[in-house]
């Protein structure tokens, strides 16, 4: 049995939900799909997926699984593409979304230079923070920071974010250096109010287990920039992204706390609705994000003051 028909028979179950739905997709009967899965559990000799006769479910190795497979039908699809159109040059409008603080910094200042290589290709930005249904409001591509939902859209892993636990070296003189995740109930915190999409609470590493935990605050706001420059006024401890606040941590205006219970990074993704028949122009500007924010002395340059 072809091996990638396998994979992508994987994706498709995973993403959809049910063997029915990916079997509706393609056009055949359920039990081909359902062959195809015990086929590559078999070949792999492990379990993907949790089947009830409600819904489908990933194991841990088929979740981890389901990234790495995406990923290589995103790059054989490249692959082909890059053969076949030739000299084929990109062209056409792309409508792209990001959130607004790491779009103002980190996906604005690189559009002029992907245009500059693609003269055919016209561009819409929009930056929001709210999570936007890239589907149904026409959108070719989002950049995402941070946990994705499970979703049927495609995603791309383009770099690490770490967050990290921030104040001023005045707030921290003043209130106290926290020297447990615990201690936080007794400190001003700036948090993101609810309706922003960064809602699971700030993560630390706690006897051994990432805990997420939602701090009260007598300051909220939806605009992480405000947090940033309410953190820089000395107002309280906020839990900001390294590209946010790396420049001010190296110029002695933020400290970090409680590094020793920092979480792993979690991702800065590139989300679209389907690896299948992605334009070019799409394809493209994925590439030129993953070389852009791969290069070791990007973020080193990048969000300076």
């Amino acid at each position: 049995m072809d091996r990638l028909k396998q994979i992508e028979t994987f994706v498709a179950v995973a993403t959809r939900g049910s063997l029915t739905a990916a079997a509706q997709a393609e056009g055949v009967a359920p039990a081909i799909i359902g062959r195809r899965m015990d086929a590559l559990e078999a070949r792999l000799g492990v379990k993907l997926l949790v089947r009830t006769t409600r819904r489908i479910s990933l194991t841990h190795e088929g979740s981890a699984f389901l990234e790495d497979c995406q990923r290589l039908i995103t790059d054989f699809n490249n692959a082909e593409a890059s053969v076949s159109e030739g000299g084929v040059k990109a062209s056409g409008h792309l409508r792209i979304t990001g959130p607004a603080g790491f779009g103002r910094r980190h996906v604005a200042p690189l559009v002029p230079a992907f245009l500059a290589e693609h003269p055919d290709v016209s561009l819409s930005l929009n930056l929001s923070d709210r999570v936007v249904d890239i589907v149904n409001e026409g959108f070719d591509c989002a950049v995402r920071v941070g946990d994705l939902p499970d979703s049927s859209l495609v995603s791309v892993r383009l770099a690490d974010n770490r967050r990290l636990c921030v104040a001023t070296p005045a707030y921290l003189q003043r209130a106290g250096v926290p020297s447990h995740p615990s201690e936080l109930a007794r400190h001003a915190c700036l948090t993101l109010s609810s309706d922003a999409s960064q809602t699971r609470g700030w993560a630390f590493v706690i006897d051994g287990n990432v805990s997420h935990l939602r701090p009260t605050a007598r300051l909220d706001c939806s605009d992480g920039q405000v947090l940033h420059e309410w953190c820089l006024q000395g107002l309280g401890l906020a839990w900001r992204s390294t590209w946010e606040v790396q420049h001010d941590i190296a110029a002695g205006r933020l400290v970090s706390v409680l590094d020793d219970f920092a979480a792993p990074p979690n991702g800065i993704y590139a989300v679209f609705p389907s690896a299948r028949h992605l334009p070019l122009r799409v394809r493209l500007w994925i590439d030129f994000l993953k070389h852009s924010y791969g290069d070791p002395g990007y973020w080193a340059r990048a969000g300076r003051h």
